[in-house]
């Protein structure tokens, strides 16, 4: 199995980071196989996937980059660079991330897709070119553009969601409850040992390295390391400025936050409370904070805290605290007047 080995420190130092570059490679990832993971994703690949299709039909050079580079089992490292640490820029611009890639040297860009096509010998001949990096960015803009960026208030709320989910957990039950269900094949082990996936792959330890975890919205993941890298300050007598190995592990949101546009609400309950009210108490029947409540309605601050404070008035949820945020719950008689209006 493929496992990291994880000292306490490391660990420790462990963050939540946004990633929109994230956001739009997992979105290309469900472009080119053309299966969606539940009802909300379907309607978003019906709804942009011909034009992706028509797009790379029209470009058959990057067409074939874009298969090469989501290899069968390894990505490009090019395309999937690792977020930057930097803690001043909680998240940063699309446009600063996918620069990296776009201004990756040719004959990196061509022996990261030996990698992931798994081939030694040379590539094929459409290939051997020096204007890879180019075109992939230039493919991920459009993927930004066309099919994320017009979601990506929502999307953004529901990734924020879910990293609040992952806190509460984390307060709970450590870094072992947090990360046992984060992505398939992805579990701590015990003794440092944190299992990647169920590949069988070299152990890696990760001392004195940056650790971010990256959740996206589609249904998909992947991890990412970059080594120490020496970044120039600008001016030939200021001394270049060493960045520490920083590892990455991109994994999807939860199902119930991924697809809540999907969630039926009863017609008779919608008719007794109102449909926005209905949303809210079907959509706790596990606990949720009034963030990961507005990013999953919709609806405002405000009409969400209005929503659970009539609620809970009427002892439909509950509510209890997880480190810094407040979870509310279903009640037993919140549930039986669902059970009662299905």
């Amino acid at each position: 199995m493929g496992w990291w080995q994880v000292n306490a420190d490391t660990l420790a130092g462990g963050r939540f980071v946004l990633s929109p570059l994230a956001e739009v490679i997992a979105g290309l990832k469900v472009l080119e196989r053309g299966s969606a993971a539940h009802p909300g994703e379907r309607a978003w690949l019906d709804t942009h996937r011909p034009a992706y299709l028509a797009r790379q039909s029209a470009d058959p050079v990057t067409g074939q980059l874009i298969r090469a580079a989501l290899g069968p089992t390894w990505n490009a490292d090019f395309l999937t660079p690792t977020p930057d640490p930097d803690g001043s820029r909680p998240v940063a611009s699309f446009e600063q991330e996918v620069a990296r890639i776009r201004e990756t040297p040719p004959d990196v860009a061509r022996a990261d897709l030996l990698v992931s096509l798994g081939i030694k010998g040379p590539l094929p001949a459409p290939l051997r070119r020096d204007d890879l990096p180019q075109r992939t960015a230039d493919t991920l803009e459009w993927v930004w553009r066309e099919t994320v960026l017009p979601y990506w208030s929502r999307r953004r709320r529901i990734i924020e969601a879910d990293v609040v989910a992952r806190t509460a957990q984390l307060s709970r039950g450590g870094w072992a409850a947090a990360l046992d269900d984060m992505r398939p094949g992805m579990r701590w082990l015990g003794g440092n040992r944190l299992q990647i996936n169920t590949r069988n792959l070299p152990p890696r330890e990760l001392s004195g390295v940056r650790l971010m975890f990256v959740p996206v919205t589609p249904r998909t993941g992947w991890v990412s390391w970059e080594a120490s890298l020496e970044l120039p300050q600008g001016g030939c007598a200021r001394p270049p400025v060493r960045v520490r190995p920083r590892y990455a592990v991109v994994y999807p949101c939860s199902g119930a936050l991924a697809d809540a546009e999907g969630t039926p609400v009863p017609e008779a309950l919608e008719v007794l409370l109102g449909r926005a009210r209905a949303m809210v108490l079907v959509l706790l029947d596990s606990p949720k904070s009034t963030s990961q409540l507005v990013a999953l309605t919709g609806q405002g601050l405000g009409s969400v805290g209005r929503h659970l404070r009539v609620l809970h008035d009427a002892r439909l949820v509950r509510r209890r605290r997880a480190g810094r945020s407040v979870l509310y719950y279903r009640t037993a008689a919140g549930d039986c007047l669902l059970q009662a209006q299905s």
